[in-house]
């Protein structure tokens, strides 16, 4: 972690399903300063946190805004505040504000129906799709397919975690 400047207070969800898989969405491009290319198109949901509310109300909510999930139970929270920083480069770094993010980490087990997962429109609708497509991977894929930026939380995550990962009995 940098002495640069401020983090932005974020959330994270590894979501897992009955056979320990994790839900990873592929991220929508974002315009023309996206400069993420495959493979690093892959991410976990997560997202900022929101004004008087705690980290585990902003993973819920984000990963219902996101993939439509609600039904989950709460197996673990990450110990620790994991952070990275932006690349020096990044065109959108919050205006300045924010050198990078601080995440607190939360892995869901996945309750539903694959039905309830809706990337198209997450929230019912009421939210602007963050991935085009989805699908259940490996723990030990994952910090491959995260953007190199991030990768080093990505391990944190997995090795944190991977104890969870054992499918349901």
């Amino acid at each position: 972690m940098s002495g640069r400047g401020l983090y932005r207070p974020c959330v994270g969800v590894l979501l897992l399903n009955a056979q320990g898989l994790a839900f990873i969405g592929r991220r929508r491009a974002k315009g023309a300063h996206d400069q993420t290319r495959p493979p690093y198109l892959w991410q976990m949901p997560q997202g900022g946190i929101d004004e008087g509310e705690t980290p585990y109300e902003a993973a819920l909510r984000e990963l219902h805004e996101e993939t439509n999930v609600s039904s989950v139970a709460l197996l673990a929270e990450a110990p620790d505040w994991l952070c990275y920083d932006l690349p020096r480069n990044n065109n959108n770094r919050w205006s300045g504000k924010y050198v990078g993010q601080t995440q607190r980490w939360f892995a869901l087990r996945f309750t539903g129906d694959e039905s309830e997962i809706d990337i198209h429109a997450p929230g019912h609708g009421a939210h602007k799709p963050e991935f085009d497509a989805w699908r259940w991977e490996t723990l030990s894929a994952l910090p491959e397919l995260i953007v190199p930026f991030k990768r080093i939380v990505y391990e944190q995550v997995v090795k944190e975690f991977a104890p969870l990962a054992a499918a349901r009995a």
